[in-house]
């Protein structure tokens, strides 16, 4: 095995570029060295220009999700010598404006987030005195699967609806609403109906599945969207057919 790989990196400087170019790196192939371990080689003995973004470096913070030869991954958790002899290309994600390098503005998918309510909402809180609100393990599992999404957007960069209509609420914060419609302590499914429900929300999803297949943690949000998709439909006949007391 070589014992260098070529990294072939997006570079974008505003102001000085008008689209991205193309910039090519030899850096050490080692064993354990992730994508990432390459890029801050790069940044520390090659080019401190090049800007991008980390955290963590543990596949948790979500921070690190860039386009590796065209699919989304999380760098921290791509391996160098999966792509031997090379060469890697590495690209921001797709789907956002990029800032610069291989950092993408993510302010889209902030703003659609909080729209979803994903918190615990109850009509009347309980005094902390009265204690916690218990779980059984079965109610737990209910949520459990869509609670592990962390907002690395490689969903969001996968998805064909998305691309087309940026209007769209988008994988990640479907699932997170449902991760909480399906939390036996919270009251608010209601109200998140109307942004889940809207023209923009589980409707606007034509079940592509990129996004579950995206997805590093194994959330499924296709599967979330497909789940509420019935929720609603269900409901929406309840509506037409029962009278208002009955529902």
């Amino acid at each position: 095995m070589a014992d260098q790989i070529t990294l072939e990196v997006a570079r974008y400087r505003p102001g000085q570029d008008t689209e991205p170019v193309m910039q090519s790196y030899q850096v050490p192939l080692r064993e354990h060295w992730a994508i990432l371990d390459g890029l801050t080689y790069i940044k520390d003995h090659l080019d401190g220009t090049l800007s991008f973004r980390w955290s963590c470096r543990m596949g948790i913070c979500g921070s690190c999700g860039m386009t590796v030869n065209g699919d989304p991954q999380l760098t921290c958790a791509t391996f160098l010598t999966d792509y031997a002899p090379g060469p890697v290309r590495v690209e921001p994600l797709r789907n956002f404006p990029v800032v610069r390098d291989l950092v993408v503005d993510i302010g889209d998918f902030m703003e659609k987030l909080p729209t979803v309510k994903p918190w615990v909402i109850r009509a009347v809180d309980s005094p902390v005195e009265e204690g916690e609100y218990l779980q059984t393990p079965e109610e737990l599992d209910e949520y459990k699967q869509f609670s592990m999404c962390i907002n690395c957007m490689l969903c969001y960069s996968a998805c064909p609806v998305y691309a087309l209509d940026p209007s769209f609420v988008g994988p990640a914060a479907i699932a997170l609403a449902q991760r909480y419609n399906l939390d036996s302590r919270d009251e608010g499914a209601a109200d998140r109906d109307d942004v889940l429900t809207s023209p923009s929300g589980i409707w606007a999803c034509t079940f592509v599945g990129e996004c579950s297949a995206a997805c590093p943690k194994d959330v499924d949000p296709a599967a979330a969207i497909q789940r509420y998709k019935l929720t609603a439909a269900t409901q929406a006949v309840k509506n037409f057919l029962l009278p208002r007391g009955a529902r």
